[in-house]
């Protein structure tokens, strides 16, 4: 029942003309939004306490782009069986990619930093077109014949899929042959082996998996993310410069997560304020949802 409207989604934003794809994928937002309200209750406590200063009318503004950027994401999704080398410059650009060239040179391996924010999906894909291929961490869906769909589209510019119930040692194996491995690092985690550091002035519970990762392997930790641009109408695949890491595996924690809000402060309506970010509490404290 989830996986048929689902594929038929996927086929019609993936053949239709581009006009009519991307006007599908708004569409797709927009019933997003209609039938989950819960998504747009969990967006407005969200933005309630990260922009204290906004008013009620910003707040909306800005859920509904969340869902326009959800529609954007799809219709690139869905698209990727026709994105390839010669025209993926009229889906995304590079900017930045001066740090990933000088983290390459260190021989140490990157590790992106990235986010829900943009089009994460399209900026792993388009920059094995672009660059090289490389490792994405991800979690299985709930839902396999979707994470059949999904899995396969994800591989078919040449990128490797990492696991991530099993992704440790993997990742390191990636990192000694200086390949560049994404992960997304801006989800609640569970108290095991994590930390609580400062998300938008209020604690997060965090995974210290990439942290440690990245202080065993001495990898360059490089955030990327791909942002809209609406005067181009296309994405900007932006590399920030590395964060400097201290082998602290809290502090540098609190760093990577203060680079990724710096990051959706400049660009709020393109990040997943439906996700329960700030769930995990500290011992004692009433939960925010």
């Amino acid at each position: 029942m989830e996986a048929l409207p689902a594929r038929v989604a996927v086929a019609a934003m993936g053949y239709l003309p581009r006009p009519l794809a991307d006007w599908t994928g708004h569409c797709c937002g927009r019933i997003l939004d209609f039938f989950v309200p819960r998504l747009r209750r969990t967006a407005e406590i969200n933005l309630s306490f990260a922009f204290p200063e906004r008013d009620a009318r910003w707040r909306r503004q800005t859920i509904d782009g969340v869902f326009e950027s959800i529609g954007r994401l799809l219709v690139a999704f869905a698209r990727f069986p026709r994105i390839n080398r010669q025209n993926a410059g009229e889906w995304i650009r590079y900017e930045g990619f001066e740090h990933y060239e000088h983290a390459k040179a260190k021989g140490n391996g990157v590790l992106f930093a990235t986010a829900h924010l943009g089009n994460w999906e399209l900026s792993a894909y388009a920059h094995a077109l672009l660059a090289e291929p490389m490792c994405v961490v991800v979690r299985p869906l709930d839902n396999p014949l979707i994470d059949d769909l999904v899995e396969t589209r994800r591989g078919l510019s040449g990128n490797q899929l990492l696991s991530k119930r099993e992704f440790a040692r993997s990742i390191l194996q990636a990192l000694r042959a200086n390949q560049a491995v994404g992960v997304l690092v801006d989800q609640n985690s569970a108290p095991e082996n994590a930390a609580f550091v400062p998300f938008f002035g209020r604690l997060a519970s965090t995974n210290l998996s990439f942290a440690k990762l990245a202080a065993r392997s001495g990898a360059a930790v490089i955030p990327g993310f791909a942002l809209w641009n609406r005067t181009e109408r296309r994405y900007v695949l932006r590399f920030y410069p590395a964060v400097e890491m201290t082998d602290d595996p809290v502090e540098d924690t609190r760093r990577i997560q203060a680079a990724i809000e710096a990051a959706v402060r400049e660009y709020p309506d393109q990040w997943l304020w439906v996700h329960r970010r700030w769930k995990t509490r500290p011992p004692g404290e009433a939960p925010l949802y």
